[in-house]
């Protein structure tokens, strides 16, 4: 039955809580509950919450004080995501207003609320992600984009000290190859052309096929690459440890998966390495490059780094920059060392802010420069551009180049959805200005 009911749902971090979210949504409308831009009208307000922000849970109730002063009257407060994982009791206690709190993989118990509506106020955080993928896929998925994440697999077995992801989303799960494929024929049947694989640790994908036989993320890849419609393909986030020859040769072989990859290092110091236990050292990631770039000359590559993890020196910053200088990123991602409650370094001295700083500011000026360098290349090229959307100005349409660059052109929005041709004509700080060939 049609209803007047509203929901809103503010999402914080990462593609996996993006993916979360969209998720809830598709639950909301399958009860004929609409979405609004107004957490103040909203029956129903989600605050998807990522714990990897710094001071992630002050901020989650600082959102939480300003819903229950501003919001309507018997409007119902649900929090999701990471931080109600790891404090779903201490919200329950400052915030006795919240509904509902649910952990990551606890999102499907939504639908159990929606369909009841008289719960009393309760915590759900365990850690059952078969539950959750059994019942999303029975929600039917709703999308006007043609780019669609995929969740296939979450969960980490890594346990980087610096990392709260094992504890807020448990142990790696992998989706099997069926349920994945389904969900991305539903995508098609929408409209969606391209995917981004997801996963906390992707390239640890174990999924099982049909015959019960374990299929890497090679596999699968090669696999949703020959489902009718599926034009693009991508993957996020990757671990160096997990980076296998054979998905490290696909990208020289599988024309629908996007000469890009993003694979995290965070420190260019093999004694910071080791100190936050990424189970890898300097000269094994440069091997993995160099592999990469001999199978795809002109793969765009990102990274992410932690700046001033405790413990470490000037040294050990300089070795970082002098990583940095050696691949030559395409973008990448730096952010200062903030301790997160529960993990391994938490407890450990911090570095001095002024020098942890400088020591940003630095990492950012070269990875800057690096990407408008990388991306003066295009200059009088060609790329592909998926259009997927206005642009800022008038008559401006916009998307992404096959290497996962911002693309701006003039167009009319007609031709949003499809891949075309642009030439880039100018670079600009993060994004390119084109033309329609």
């Amino acid at each position: 039955m049609p209803s007047n009911k509203k929901f809103y749902i503010r999402t914080f971090g990462c593609q996996m809580n993006v993916y979360d979210s969209d998720k809830m949504k598709d639950i909301f409308l399958s009860h004929n509950i609409n979405q609004t831009d107004d957490f103040q009208n909203a029956d129903y307000v989600v605050l998807n919450t990522c714990h990897i922000r710094e001071k992630a849970t002050e901020k989650t109730f600082s959102d939480l004080g300003k819903i229950h002063k501003k919001g309507k009257e018997d409007q119902k407060v649900i929090v999701a995501g990471c931080v109600a994982q790891a404090e779903g009791e201490l919200i329950q206690k400052r915030a006795p207003y919240v509904d509902l709190v649910i952990g990551p993989q606890s999102i499907q118990s939504l639908n159990k609320f929606l369909d009841k509506n008289n719960l009393p106020k309760t915590s759900i955080t365990e850690f059952d992600v078969i539950e959750k993928f059994d019942t999303l896929n029975h929600i039917k998925t709703n999308t006007s984009n043609k780019s669609a994440f995929v969740t296939i697999q979450e969960g980490c077995d890594k346990f980087c000290h610096f990392c709260v992801v094992p504890y807020t989303r448990g142990s790696e799960y992998s989706r099997t190859v069926k349920e994945i494929s389904d969900e991305v024929k539903s995508l098609i049947d929408q409209g969606v052309v391209e995917f981004t694989l997801l996963g906390q640790n992707v390239n640890a994908y174990h999924g099982l096929d049909t015959q019960g036989q374990s299929n890497n993320l090679a596999s699968l890849i090669n696999s949703i690459s020959l489902i009718d419609g599926v034009e693009r393909i991508t993957y996020s986030t990757s671990h160096p440890v997990n980076m296998t020859d054979d998905l490290i040769f696909l990208h020289g072989e599988n024309s629908k998966l996007m000469p890009y990859l993003h694979l995290p290092v965070q420190s260019g110091s093999d004694k910071v390495l080791k100190l936050m236990n990424r189970k890898h050292t300097r000269d094994y990631y440069f091997e993995i490059i160099e592999k990469v770039r001999k199978v795809k000359p002109d793969i765009a590559l990102s990274s992410d780094f932690i700046i001033g993890f405790p413990g470490e020196t000037d040294k050990d910053f300089e070795d970082t920059i002098d990583l940095i200088e050696r691949v030559k990123y395409m973008n990448s991602y730096s952010f200062k060392y903030s301790p997160r409650p529960g993990t391994p370094a938490a407890d450990r001295e911090e570095i001095d802010q002024v020098i942890l700083n400088e020591r940003l500011k630095i990492t950012q000026d070269l990875l800057n420069e690096q990407q408008i360098e990388y991306n003066n290349q295009f200059v009088k090229k060609t790329v592909q551009v998926l259009i997927d959307g206005a642009g800022k100005h008038s008559g401006q349409i916009k998307g992404k180049s096959q290497f996962n660059q911002s693309v701006a052109l003039q167009g009319e929005k007609e031709i949003i959805g499809q891949i075309i041709p642009v030439q880039i004509k100018e670079v600009l700080t993060h994004s390119l200005l084109g033309e329609k060939i």
